[in-house]
């Protein structure tokens, strides 16, 4: 595993631990949505630390949907600027914005690794 791909898998675990703490946090109605979005989470980070090259995309993905779920639902707006209750907007700040960025920074630094080597590759065959 290379440096990139590393970071990628570290954000990745760091998420999944925030998550942990923010799962009995949320609503109890969302707790199966919480659980399974933690376990493509989990998922993701065994792939990147298996250095499956296909998951970069998924990583885009769900950092995706993390970003945008978080901003459209008005009672984690709510949370997140009033800071009241202070340990769920840090939750929420923390796993939702934060570590998202930094999955998607990382991620596209791997992605881009992936991509030069694959071209370095061909033009060697070729």
């Amino acid at each position: 595993m290379d440096g990139p791909q590393k970071y990628t898998a570290i954000v990745l675990g760091a998420i999944v631990i925030v998550g942990i703490f923010g799962i009995p946090l949320g609503d109890p109605k969302f707790v199966i949505q919480a659980l399974v979005l933690e376990g493509c989470f989990i998922a993701l980070t065994a792939l990147t630390i298996k250095d499956y090259k296909k998951s970069a995309i998924p990583n885009f993905i769900i950092a995706g949907v993390v970003i945008v779920g978080n901003s459209a639902f008005h009672k984690h707006i709510e949370i997140m600027s009033t800071l009241h209750p202070l340990y769920n907007a840090i939750i929420l700040i923390t796993g939702g914005y934060i570590l998202q960025v930094l999955l998607l920074i990382t991620n596209t630094l791997a992605y881009k690794k992936q991509r030069q080597a694959y071209v370095g590759k061909k033009t060697l065959i070729i």
